[in-house]
């Protein structure tokens, strides 16, 4: 088994097959970190980190996932410190980076960015966000995750619940789920529910869902409840974020007598309270820890 992706752009990309690979890789990875074992596969590297976006876990993840394959970073990000205030084009920054290091991870505004310059230049390209379109490494933790928290993906039935219409990570979360017979349960507010394209999709491949606006009736139904949060930076009128924002959140009080696990992309707002943080069923700060070793797995694979 092997891994035969140049770039890590989409989840639609991937084949099964990829995915288990770099579950296993990661595996591997963990252990050396947990082991403090210097895995020095990438020495002499540098990756090209441009963040068009704010970000906190995908940005440092990634710095710190090629720091532990013994290579290096390079990059910005807040945009306004580069050569974009004065008009540079994408086009022209990402040709420059790209004679400078080894592979490039983007995050940007604009859906399509990352398979753009993954186009236009010579080396690797991972997708860190594009907009509202995917998130394919925060899918691969995710279900690295799940893996670990469920021991595998036999009969699961996984809630997804908040901004499902600009939510990036729940819009490639889910083709992955269905690559893995899980049943999914949509649950957001009529005004943020999962884009009927993705819906279709997700028919095509007979993946069993359902959709909903109430969180409390499923939560003795489900074995994971991903929570996602109102994006405000997405709305294009304020008005309307602030009519949505806060219809859903998760206490301890809810879940404490459950077994369901709670997940979350992160940051958070207010959809998960900071009772719930040191619960047995909070999974969230366990997840974003897990993006470094599946980081170093994907930067170990495309990197040469």
């Amino acid at each position: 088994m092997g891994f035969n992706l140049k770039n890590i752009i989409s989840i639609r990309d991937f084949k099964k097959s990829d995915i288990n690979y770099i579950l296993e890789l990661s595996k591997n990875m963990e252990e050396q970190i947990n082991n403090k074992i210097i895995n020095k596969n990438q020495e002499g590297k540098l990756l090209g980190i441009l963040f068009y976006e704010p970000s906190t876990r995908t940005r440092l993840s990634f710095e710190t996932a090629m720091k532990r394959l013994s290579g290096n970073t390079v990059g910005f990000s807040q945009a306004e410190s580069t050569s974009t205030k004065k008009g540079e084009v994408l086009h022209d920054t990402a040709q420059v980076i790209a004679q400078y290091t080894d592979a490039i991870v983007l995050r940007h505004k604009k859906e399509g960015a990352a398979r753009y310059i993954s186009e236009v230049t010579d080396i690797p390209v991972i997708n860190a966000g594009d907009g509202a379109g995917q998130h394919p490494t925060q899918t691969l933790l995710d279900l690295y995750t799940i893996k670990n928290i469920k021991d595998g993906f036999k009969n699961l039935k996984i809630a997804i619940v908040g901004d499902l219409k600009y939510g990036r990570t729940v819009h490639s979360l889910v083709y992955a789920l269905a690559m893995f017979n899980t049943e999914i349960i949509f649950i957001s507010p009529n005004e943020l529910r999962m884009p009927e394209e993705i819906l279709n999709d997700l028919r095509k491949t007979r993946c069993k869902f359902s959709v909903s606006n109430n969180i409390e009736n499923i939560i003795n139904e489900v074995d994971i409840i991903y929570m996602t949060r109102i994006q405000k930076e997405r709305f294009p009128d304020p008005k309307e974020y602030s009519k949505i924002k806060g219809q859903y959140n998760i206490n301890k009080k809810m879940i404490e007598d459950t077994d369901v696990m709670v997940m979350h992309p992160l940051p958070r707002v207010d959809e998960i309270s900071f009772n719930m943080d040191n619960t047995k069923n909070a999974k969230y700060f366990q997840q974003a820890f897990y993006g470094v070793p599946v980081r170093m797995a994907l930067l170990d694979s495309i990197i040469d």
